[in-house]
Parts: C-alpha cells; structure tokens; sequence
C-alpha cells in the first residue's frame, strides 16, 4: 500500500488551524507582561478596596497594605522570594508559546493534540497549586497574633466570592487569566476540528465548526452569567445618582448583554425599572444583596423579603432580603417588620 495517498490526510493541519495556533503564541507572550490572577478585598474602612494582582513573575497592587492587615490577623507576609511559582511560570508560557509555533510552522495534527493534553493539564496543576497556597496562608496563622478568633481560618477562595471578617473577597482571573482560558478554548476547537476533517471524505465537513468555537471562545470569556457585586463607597446608584454606602441593602439589574445597573435601594430599582429609561429584555436578572450576608447576591427569584417596621434603607424603600424562609421568619419579629412577595419588585 502506498501510504503516502494518506499523507496530506494524517500530517497536514488546515490553514485556519495554523493561524489560529500562531495567534495562541502571540497571546501567550503578552501573558508574560499583564497579570494573570486577581484577588480584590472590599470592607468599609477601604471605601476604595484592596487589590492583589498575581503576575506571571511578581505580584503587583496594594501587597503592602494587605501585608499589614495580615500582620494582625497572624497570616505570613507576601513576598516574591518565598513563591518558586515566579521562577518557573514565565519559562513554561514561553515553552506553550514556542510550542504553538512550532505546531504551526510544522502542521502535525497529532502534535496539536499533545500540546492541548499538556496545556490542560498544567492548567489543572496550576489551580491545584494555587488553593494549596491559598489555603497554607489562610490556615497556617501565627498564635501570638493581635487578632486571633477560635478556629478562623482566612483562606481567599479559589474562584468567586467569600466573606472574611468584615472584609469581601473576590478571586478571579485578570487579563492573562482570560487568555489561557481563550488559548484554551482555541486549542480544543482545533482539536475538535482537526478530527472532523482528518479524511479526505470528511474535508467540507463543518468547515465553520472552527470560526464558530473561536467566536464563542471570546463571547464566553468576555460575558458573565452572574453580575460583579457592588463596591461600598465606589459604585453610585443608576437612579439617584448616590454613591452606595450600605453594604446591607442594594440591587443589581443585570441585562442579557452584560451590563449591571447597580442600586442603593430597591426603591431606586423599582423608579428605574417604572420610568423606561432601559427597555427590559425577558433574559435579563434582577440580583438583590442579602441583609445578613453583605456582598452576597441572591436572584430575585430565589429571594425572601421584608418590608417597614425597624428596616430603615438610604431612599426609604425599606425592603430588607433574604436567601430563605427561615432567615426571614427569624429576623421579621427582630425587625417589626412584614413579610411581602418578591413579584412586586420587578412590577
């Protein structure tokens, strides 16, 4: 059998995936210059918030601040000696770069497998490292410290939100981060593919396969489901234009494009939905702050609502939320207040 019929068929990539995998290297060099990873602390004291940007060799942001809140609560100071992570990280992009040109330049669809297993699992070791040092600063705490609560632990989390102390916390990825998940993403289309058009039979199958993943690609890493909560003595309200200072009370109007409208009061959130000023869309969402957990959204469909007697909010809405039933029960006798459905915010 002549096996080089076969040839263009088992070796040959297709022209979009090469050009794809060679933007994938360039995107990994700029990694190399911007942050990767962020962690954000919000608390009353610090209007403006705290901010830790993980960087490919260094940290960046308010670490000397963070330092010194640390110092009290027992935690081990930051710095950049202590992390080996900063030593190797910018090695192994650099590798995944040269990777991708070089799969590029050759064509191997076997080799844009290997360099997607790779990457993939790095990515999975690389999580797995940094909630092992999240979790050794958070855990590991100094028993002479000035601040020291019975079995408080201070570890940030991994992704998303926590509250610790009086203080927010917010951990998620910065640019860098959304552009491994983007070279990612890119990487498994071409996989995907590759595979499809691997036979010669099978060459006009889903050619748009490709362009559609990278166009979903950059929509899933530019859009979030879940809007980014308030920030206390940053963020002003959409309606009345008052900067928001009370962490208990607030609302989120979250479009089906991305964008928050962020309130002070559900009362401002009823005026702006009532005076047309946004057409409403059936995808939208309605996130409301929770009275016993400041910096927690709830959805309006999965919220409980009290309303008057000893509630007092900034526009005098008067409406305090909560995540379940049990929660408002309990606080409806503290507070005097009524119980009322959650349908008449969105009316």
């Amino acid at each position: 059998m002549d096996w080089s019929l076969f040839y263009p068929y088992i070796l040959n990539m297709k022209t979009l995936s090469r050009v794809l995998l060679f933007v994938c290297g360039i995107l990994l060099v700029v990694v190399l210059f911007v942050p990767m990873w962020r962690i954000e602390l919000d608390a009353p004291q610090y209007p403006e918030g705290l901010m830790m940007q993980i960087y490919p060799n260094k940290l960046g942001g308010n670490v000397d601040i963070i330092n010194g809140l640390n110092h009290y609560i027992g935690m081990k100071t930051l710095h950049e000696k202590d992390f080996v992570e900063f030593k190797i990280l910018p090695g192994i992009i650099i590798f995944f770069s040269i990777a991708c040109f070089g799969v590029a330049f050759l064509g191997r669809r076997k080799w844009v497998e290997w360099v997607f297993g790779v990457f993939v699992s790095f990515g999975i070791i690389a999580m797995v490292d940094f909630w092992r040092w999240e979790y050794e600063y958070g855990h590991d705490l100094n028993p002479d410290a000035a601040i020291r609560i019975p079995d408080m632990a201070y570890q940030p989390p991994l992704i998303g939100f926590k509250q610790l102390l009086n203080f927010g916390a917010y951990s998620v990825p910065d640019f860098g981060g959304w552009i491994f998940i983007a070279v990612g993403t890119c990487l498994l289309a071409i996989v995907i593919y590759e595979r499809k058009t691997k036979y010669k039979g099978l060459e006009g199958v889903s050619s748009g396969i490709p362009k559609m993943l990278f166009l979903g690609m950059i929509i899933l890493t530019s859009c979030s489901s879940v809007p980014d909560a308030i920030k206390i003595g940053r963020d002003d309200c959409q309606f009345c234009k008052m900067t928001i200072s009370d962490s208990k009370f607030g609302a989120i109007y979250f479009t089906s494009k991305g964008k928050s409208y962020k309130f002070d009061d559900l009362k401002c959130l009823q005026d702006f939905i009532k005076s047309g000023q946004y057409i409403k869309n059936a995808k939208d969402q309605i996130w409301l702050v929770n009275y016993l957990s400041p910096y927690q959204l709830i959805e309006l469909e999965k919220s409980f609502l009290l309303q008057g007697g000893n509630i007092k909010t900034p526009m005098n809405g008067n409406i305090a939320v909560f995540a379940n039933k049990i929660d408002r029960s309990q606080m409806a006798q503290s507070l005097q207040a009524n119980s009322i459905d959650r349908s008449v915010i969105a009316q």
